[in-house]
């Protein structure tokens, strides 16, 4: 806690496992004064009446209805990244606080690890590179092959921001674009990145080599992926999350994989994060998982603290969020 004359903003900690890092505090504390929980809960009675503003970084703090009743004076949640379903939306709406996002800056480095995680997991990048380091290797065998991504077919489920910059990567592989969405894109957008818009999901899944997930969370969207959509895709298609872990049944994805209904799998999203080092999911070879990693790099980090920055100002001095969630 530094400047009180700056307004106040809850923050969970700086630096250890889910805290801002130090170098964003540092920037941070030139606009807010930084109060982490810690300190919230050593004195909330004379703190809690300061705070205006959670800066919400890794889902932290957790937010709650005893933290919100303790906060009269919240006037809004800035969360990083582009997920909500961390949120109780009705419930921060009935105590009359703002939430906002970054949705727009996480969207080319997330398109980016899709085709990484497409390419890496066709091409079986790191059984390769486990091959080629490993001291009981003696030979490379010329019948180790990976499948070929340029011109196969990509099915993307949510064609939104993310979605729509993986159409435009995938289109330089020379790939057929399906895509499966709630609202068809109009045929100019379409027509850029030649996607085809498939109105029923099952279509998309019968028909694509690769289906990459791309959609939020939402009531809709849990569990999307199941057992009879598995089915549906081809013994050889490879499914790729870059959404949320919870979109896909997990426990019928390690089945379809154990069964090789379908072929592999290439995961930045599980449930929960990470998984019990037991898992199935962690010991099979046809598996790629990365640690939720999409939006992971310098500077999409450090402009997602500024938007958050820009919103809880907006906010405090009655103007316009810019990258506020509509209640």
């Amino acid at each position: 806690m530094e400047d009180q004359k700056l307004p106040c903003v809850l923050i969970d900690c700086i630096g250890e496992k889910h805290g801002v890092y130090e170098d964003h505090a540092e920037l941070l504390k030139e606009h807010f004064c930084l109060i982490t929980m810690k300190e919230y809960n050593e004195n909330k009675t004379i703190l809690g009446k300061k705070i205006r503003a959670i800066y919400m970084w890794y889902h932290k703090p957790v937010i709650n209805e005893e933290l919100l009743q303790s906060l009269p004076n919240l006037k809004i949640v800035a969360s990083s990244g582009v997920g909500i379903d961390h949120l109780d939306l009705n419930l921060l709406s009935r105590y009359g606080v703002k939430v906002s996002n970054t949705p727009f800056i996480v969207s080319t480095d997330t398109a980016d690890l899709g085709m990484a995680l497409m390419l890496a997991s066709s091409r079986r990048l790191v059984e390769g590179y486990q091959m080629a380091v490993s001291p009981d290797t003696e030979y490379f065998p010329a019948n180790w092959l990976g499948a070929e991504v340029s011109g196969a077919t990509l099915g993307i489920i949510g064609m939104g921001t993310i979605g729509y910059k993986v159409a435009e990567r995938a289109k330089a592989f020379e790939m057929k674009i399906l895509y499966h969405n709630r609202k068809q894109r109009n045929k100019e957008e379409e027509n850029a990145v030649g996607a085809i818009y498939c109105k029923k999901i099952d279509d998309l899944l019968q028909q694509s080599d690769f289906v990459m997930l791309a959609v939020n969370l939402t009531p809709q969207t849990h569990k999307l992926i199941g057992k009879r959509e598995l089915q549906l895709m081809k013994p050889t298609a490879t499914l790729i999350n870059i959404s949320r872990g919870l979109v896909v049944d997990q426990d019928d994805l390690v089945e379809a994989l154990q069964n090789k209904v379908i072929k592999a799998a290439a995961l930045d999203v599980t449930y929960p994060e990470p998984l019990p080092r037991d898992h199935p999911l962690l010991k099979m070879e046809n598996v790629l998982i990365t640690p939720h990693i999409g939006s992971a790099t310098k500077k999409t980090r450090l402009v997602m603290m500024e938007n958050m920055t820009e919103s809880i100002q907006a906010a405090l001095t009655n103007r316009p969020i810019p990258y506020e969630v509509l209640l």
